[in-house]
């Protein structure tokens, strides 16, 4: 499934029916009885912002929300969570805006070369609907199953505090980049 090295398994696995509510939208597609959750979205689905890191669950980059509870998708059999709710990255937003999360990962640096982002977004978002009032402490704990070569997690941290404000009402969120904005030069660049 992954691609033209994909080599298949003789015998191959019978397909099945697939179906599960994914982002919103009811899904039904034929994948492979054995196959992971991971390789139905990205290639039977089409959510490509599920990320394939390790292929062994420590590195947190294809975390997915099934029935609201963060999933390594590529450890969960998609057959296993058949007919279940699930939320991947993009489905997050509020069609082109984006949700607090994302826009705080944005503004905050949390998301630098952005291959672990999807994971952090989605484990971090979990967290916020159980707890907006998270301790730095309790986010360290939420997202340590996620793995990142860039930030320092300082940044990630901060960005799901910034989050957690606007989830308490504490905060204002920004306005959607596709709202109405006042022209910065309307005499022109002089």
């Amino acid at each position: 499934m992954v691609g033209d090295e994909h080599v298949s398994m003789i015998p191959a696995a019978h397909t099945k029916v697939w179906n599960s509510e994914v982002n919103g939208q009811p899904q039904e597609v034929l994948a492979p009885s054995n196959a992971v959750l991971l390789d139905v979205l990205r290639d039977k689905v089409g959510c490509l912002g599920v990320k394939r890191g390790c292929d062994m669950g420590t590195c947190g980059c294809c975390a997915v929300m099934v029935d609201g509870q963060p999933r390594l998708s590529c450890l969960t059999m998609a057959q296993d969570v058949q007919g279940s709710t699930i939320t991947t990255v993009e489905g997050l937003a509020d069609g082109a805006h984006l949700a607090p999360i994302q826009q705080c990962f944005a503004e905050h640096g949390g998301s630098q070369c952005g291959f672990c982002t999807p994971g952090f977004l989605i484990s971090s978002q979990a967290l916020l609907d159980k707890n907006p009032n998270p301790t730095d402490a309790e986010i360290s704990t939420a997202i340590e199953g996620n793995l990142c070569r860039c930030t320092g997690y300082q940044q990630i941290i901060q960005s799901i505090q910034a989050a957690a404000e606007i989830h308490r009402g504490d905060a204002s969120p920004a306005k959607p980049a596709s709202s109405a904005h006042s022209d910065p030069h309307p005499s022109g660049p002089n």
